[in-house]
């Protein structure tokens, strides 16, 4: 059950769905999805048929506990195969839009300053991801972050990049930060505010506003004192529920009126 319940909390986060969003897709409470995936609770046989719709693979899938996820964006789906022991998890469509208009507002903002390359926007987008989770408990791109040496890094990064890169969207640009090797990215169109709310956007300032004056040693040494970064095993994912233990410093939620 302990399994079970790991894997549809994984399966949930690597899809981008809130655990108050999948409750209302299960017609449960958020507590009641809390406890599934601590594997306190057993899952109905008309839950897990329900969940295999949601994260679009089968039961069989579902249950298959050996099988480690894999990411795949839903418009490369008929052309990239699955490997042997992994499961394929789709990654909609607006998940990819969100990812690429925000990355495009960034580099729009800021990607023109010397010191932000690569390393330093993996930084900004997962203090932006984190701080709207902890302000709204709601995604906002909902990238997967590992935690290794030099910080969070976003799993889909690559693939998003690649992808504008071939549309056009954004030049890919190898340069040098103090005789530092360094990747940059320069827009070659503007956002579409549109895909973006009002919170959105809002949060994303002030983020640039806060770190985009950072080199990449120094976001990278701020985000290792991040809880979320603290509490995540090397090489692992991080989980955006442990934003709600953030210290003063980081967090961007008032609690006082809630506690």
């Amino acid at each position: 059950m302990a399994k079970l319940g790991k894997r549809i909390k994984k399966l949930r986060e690597l899809t981008g769905i809130s655990q108050e969003k999948l409750a209302n897709l299960l017609g449960v409470s958020r507590p009641t999805v809390s406890q599934m995936e601590n594997g306190e609770r057993k899952i109905t046989a008309d839950e897990l048929i329900e969940l295999a719709k949601i994260f679009n693979i089968s039961v069989d899938e579902l249950l298959n506990l050996k099988k480690s996820p894999e990411i795949v964006f839903e418009e490369a789906k008929k052309t990239k195969k699955a490997k042997k022991e992994e499961i394929r998890i789709n990654v909609p469509q607006k998940n990819l839009k969100k990812f690429r208009e925000v990355l495009l507002y960034i580099l729009n903002n800021v990607g023109s300053k010397p010191n932000v390359g690569e390393t330093v926007l993996y930084k900004l987008l997962y203090f932006i991801d984190f701080d709207y989770y902890e302000k709204y408990e709601e995604q906002l791109i909902g990238a997967t972050y590992i935690k290794n040496h030099y910080g969070p890094t976003p799993v889909e990064f690559k693939t998003v990049v690649n992808r504008m890169i071939r549309n056009k969207d954004i030049i890919k640009v190898k340069s040098k930060y103090f005789e530092y090797p360094q990747t940059k990215y320069l827009p070659l169109r503007g956002p579409d505010l549109s895909i973006l709310k009002a919170s959105e956007i809002k949060l994303i300032d002030d983020v640039l506003n806060r770190l985009s004056d950072k080199n990449a040693a120094e976001i990278s040494e701020y985000s290792h004192n991040d809880v979320p970064w603290l509490t995540a095993e090397d090489g692992e994912k991080i989980e955006y529920e442990s934003v709600f233990y953030r210290t003063p410093p980081y967090s961007v939620r008032e609690y006082s009126e809630e506690i």
